[in-house]
């Protein structure tokens, strides 16, 4: 990233055109089983700091440009290690993240979209007894008028496409470089 910026490379193409795109193939890589998570988490570390060089001389609109995603566990599930990853290859696509933790209730989800202002929700839930907060969630998102102008993704171990059909939910992703592909193409 230094070395590109003082070839005068212009910090937006450093951005989408080295680091993002070299996260897609780091995506791509992983849903191939020819990555594995220690090497994603260690390029998705490596992209962050990248960002982090390029974030002053990027406009707040660049880095926001791909969409605003919530993402967190549902209330009752306190498992984060997937969701993390999940959202650091969101951040690694250029999607602004906001990352709430695990055990989140359906209200504070909601609470959430509205401060972040999120076009993107991401639920997660590793144990079967805590898959039906997912559509308890999904039934906030409704009741709060927010459904329109939210997508809603799901995740997880036990969760499947039959199950995110069931409960409402605009898309499925069974693995981290799925979820970022997905999310960019519902972000946009």
């Amino acid at each position: 990233v230094n070395d590109a910026l003082e070839n005068s490379i212009p910090a937006t193409d450093i951005l989408n055109k080295g680091l993002i795109a070299g996260m897609d193939i780091v995506g791509e890589k992983m849903e191939n089983e020819d990555m594995f998570i220690p090497e994603v988490l260690m390029a998705a570390q490596i992209m962050g700091k990248g960002v982090d060089i390029l974030k002053p001389l990027l406009g707040d609109e660049e880095t926001s440009a791909r969409g605003k995603v919530v993402i967190g566990t549902v209330k009752g599930d306190l498992h984060d290690i997937g969701k993390n990853l999940v959202a650091m290859m969101m951040e690694s696509a250029g999607l602004v993240v906001h990352n709430l933790g695990v055990d989140i209730a359906p209200e504070e989800f909601v609470k959430q979209i509205k401060e972040k202002n999120a076009s993107i929700l991401c639920l997660s839930a590793l144990l079967t007894t805590t898959m039906p907060m997912m559509k308890q969630t999904i039934d906030a998102v409704v009741e709060s008028g927010l459904r329109d102008q939210i997508k809603i993704m799901v995740g997880g171990a036990p969760v499947t496409q039959t199950f995110a059909d069931d409960i409402g939910a605009d898309a499925f992703a069974s693995d981290a470089g799925s979820a970022a592909k997905k999310a960019k193409t519902l972000g946009n």
